[in-house]
């Protein structure tokens, strides 16, 4: 949005970039950031639920400071020690005043002047008193965006229902994809060998699982639809894993026999990696 134009309710904290968005949100110094890639949820839509609903959790769990806290923080220049308080200099470089200054709203705006040709040298003590007192007027957190307390304050709503599990490297379809669908690649050992089709499914922490289907056995196009069917059965066994854990990162392994593939002669066989 233009500068000085707040961005609307639903995108607040969330930028969109080429490859998805990015959430970054600033409290009390501390930056919490995160991305959320279309291709790692499936869908721009997707990419955008994720985003929104991490956002929340971060606008509850970690509210603004209190408006009081942020006023009292002193600014580079302020050279009293006070926030709030400073001298007003004639131009002989002598102070004609000792000013408390708060800001509590658009329309209200308190300040007090303390004359030293009136009070004397109680001026700037009497401006320092003055300050906490105006201080004690200000209530609430700080007002960083129109969408911060609606979200902040509104019932906590459950989007699990709407979210896709985040795919894992495996379950994303790269630029060099051979099959058109994730996890399923073509290999050759060699330039004699006639190659097979690879369904493979990793999960962080656990390995990956395989099964290879060679096109010696099978043909090319029945060992490509093979390895996509065998792909979309360890898809099936991950998610089901996955509902009944609610652990994203983890799928169930079959223990079956190792299966090598041993050039011209590479056989259907199966892989698994713990």
């Amino acid at each position: 949005m233009p500068k000085g134009i707040p961005n609307p309710a639903a995108m607040y904290g969330i930028y969109p970039r080429s490859w998805g968005f990015e959430v970054s949100i600033v409290r009390n110094g501390n930056r919490y950031f995160k991305q959320f890639g279309r291709a790692s949820y499936g869908s721009e839509e997707q990419a955008l639920l994720q985003a929104q609903d991490w956002r929340d959790g971060v606008v509850r769990s970690v509210p603004p400071v209190p408006r009081r806290t942020r006023a009292e923080k002193l600014r580079v220049n302020n050279t009293t020690g006070v926030s709030g308080v400073f001298a007003q200099v004639a131009s002989s470089g002598k102070v004609r005043a000792w000013v408390a200054k708060t800001y509590l709203g658009q329309e209200e705006i308190l300040r007090t002047d303390f004359p030293v040709n009136t009070v004397g040298d109680a001026a700037q003590a009497l401006a320092i008193e003055e300050r906490q007192r105006q201080l004690e007027r200000m209530a609430g957190l700080a007002k960083l965006h129109p969408a911060e307390e609606m979200i902040r304050t509104a019932p906590a709503v459950s989007h699990d229902a709407e979210l896709s599990p985040k795919r894992s490297k495996s379950e994303i379809k790269r630029s060099t994809n051979s099959s058109g669908v994730s996890g399923v690649h073509f290999k050759a050992p060699n330039v004699g060998h006639p190659g097979y089709w690879l369904a493979i499914t990793y999960t962080a922490g656990k390995g990956s699982v395989s099964k290879a289907f060679s096109i010696k056995d099978h043909g090319p196009e029945q060992a490509k639809q093979l390895a996509i069917e065998e792909r979309e059965r360890q898809l099936e066994q991950k998610l089901l894993y996955t509902r009944a854990t609610g652990d994203a990162l983890t799928i169930p392994f079959r223990k079956d026999k190792e299966h090598r593939l041993h050039g011209a002669a590479a056989a259907t066989g199966a892989r698994q990696t713990q």
